[in-house]
């Protein structure tokens, strides 16, 4: 189900694109063909790998990229747009490749996550709204991941973030990501019926505050969901109160019928203490198999701390600081020219110099293997230029661009390589097989546990190796000694 293909978005194009498209096309250079990469330069949270997302909605919106008689009309108002370029965009179609990683795939900075090889119109074109898509879901499920990676195995995961999301389209795409990354379900009926996600929901505070008596309210509830009793203990005093009050609607309400409770819910007070009390006070009634679930401000950081404090705790919520990736809420996103191809097909590589050498860019067309050692554990990425071809029969090298002395070689035959980028689009034409939800949630989970555990620390996690090719590298150097001769 696409929301994206719901509304009018052939403007969400910032506006020196377009202006940049006119000269394009004045200059007679609209057959020029343009290679860019999409990538990030660094993790959020000061991790050491984050995961791709976004790829659903890149697909949606090249399909249905046009601009619309209104969207014409009011580029002409604003005095700066010539008939020629008018009637360019009237017939805009996108025409060229975009190959790409695969949803749920573990990414790493400095790396193509996207690239694009189309007219230079085009091209610059469709700039804004993938920098976009692919910020924000690469920002959610990754910290969708980071979360779930805390959680232990047998307990349960769900998302409560959509009344903190910031904005309509995050409320509704976020449990997606969530989903994606390791949660169990989601709170956002929405979601649920658009992407076909679990949804799970008890009751707020209101519910027991509208009842004459805690267990008044206990008992309602009982009554009206008997197979599926989750109660909210903290309204108003959870240990002297709440708990008492939930067992005794288990006895007199649940116990006579045949069933047995869910779980208790704790909102609020030191977790990690009500989890152990409530726990024993549940044992000692005789509802050893009633589960504890806990809300309130999660994230990685509090759930890992919960878990190390031998919480008694089965199941987690966690809204806002999931909705709005509080702790990093930029995923910092780029896309840079890489090469061009004029209409004789002279290629020109390119590359961004800057004051800054986060900012160097690498040139030319690309690909990214994955190298997995004898353990089927990856060990690192090389980036290579789009006609080099890696043969296991042959040794690789690591080693690093700012310390060259520093290597570890791969024998033949003693490593398997996996190329990353997969097309999308050729000429213009969807080539893709969007995987299920499902298998895009199975792969993330099988793309984590292909890295080592210390690459997966949340905290001064072991280092994961990217490096470029000889011939990658050469290029380069050779590029960045032209440009400073020039000066």
């Amino acid at each position: 189900m696409s929301i994206i293909d719901k509304k009018n978005l052939g403007l969400l194009i910032d506006f020196y694109e377009l202006t940049m498209a006119q000269s394009f096309l004045e200059k007679g250079m609209k057959d020029t063909i343009a290679g860019f990469d999409l990538f990030y330069r660094k993790n959020p949270d000061n991790a050491n790998f984050s995961i791709m997302g976004g790829i659903e909605e890149v697909i949606d919106l090249i399909l249905n990229f046009s601009f619309s008689d209104e969207d014409l009309n009011y580029l002409k108002s604003l005095n700066t747009f010539n008939d020629q370029f008018i009637d360019y965009l009237k017939n805009f179609k996108f025409t060229g490749d975009i190959w790409a990683i695969e949803e749920g795939t573990v990414i790493f900075p400095n790396e193509p996550l996207i690239k694009v090889k189309a007219p230079i119109i085009e091209a610059q074109l469709i700039e804004t709204f993938l920098i976009l898509l692919i910020n924000r879901a690469c920002l959610f499920t990754t910290k969708a991941n980071r979360i779930a990676r805390q959680v232990a195995s047998d307990d349960i995961l769900l998302e409560f973030g959509a009344r903190r999301a910031q904005g309509i389209d995050v409320a509704m795409l976020a449990p997606r990501y969530a989903y994606i990354g390791g949660f169990h379900g989601t709170s956002s009926t929405i979601a649920g019926k658009l992407y076909n996600i679990p949804v799970s929901g008890t009751m707020a505070h209101s519910y027991v505050m509208t009842f004459d008596s805690e267990y008044i309210a206990f008992k309602n509830y009982c009554l009206s969901y008997p197979d599926n009793v989750t109660l909210l203990v903290d309204t108003y005093d959870t240990l002297e109160s709440g708990i008492p009050n939930a067992i005794k609607a288990f006895d007199n309400v649940l116990k006579p019928l045949g069933k047995r409770p869910k779980a208790i819910r704790l909102d609020s007070g030191d977790l990690s203490d009500l989890s152990k009390k409530s726990r024993k006070l549940l044992d000692d009634a005789g509802y050893s198999d009633c589960k504890i679930f806990v809300s309130n401000s999660l994230d990685e950081d509090l759930i890992q701390s919960l878990r190390f404090q031998n919480s008694k705790i089965n199941g987690y919520g966690v809204g806002e600081r999931f909705a709005t990736s509080k702790s990093s809420p930029v995923f910092g996103v780029v896309y840079k020219l890489a090469y061009l191809i004029d209409k004789n097909g002279n290629l020109s590589n390119k590359i961004k110099l800057s004051d800054n050498p986060a900012k160097l860019t690498n040139p030319g067309d690309k690909k990214i293997y994955r190298i997995y050692d004898t353990s089927n554990k990856a060990y690192g990425d090389i980036i290579t230029l789009n006609d080099e071809v890696l043969d296991n029969s042959k040794d690789t090298t690591f080693y690093s661009e700012l310390y060259p002395t520093k290597r570890t070689t791969f024998k033949a035959n003693c490593y398997n390589a996996k190329e990353l980028l997969i097309p999308l689009f050729i000429n213009g034409e969807l080539v893709y097989e969007m995987p299920s939800l499902e298998q895009i949630r199975e792969h993330c989970k099988e793309e984590v546990d292909s890295l080592y555990e210390g690459v997966k620390r949340l905290i001064n996690p072991h280092k994961y190796y990217i490096d470029l090719s000889d011939k990658l590298l050469n290029l380069k150097r050779n590029l960045i000694k032209e440009m400073q001769n020039e000066f």
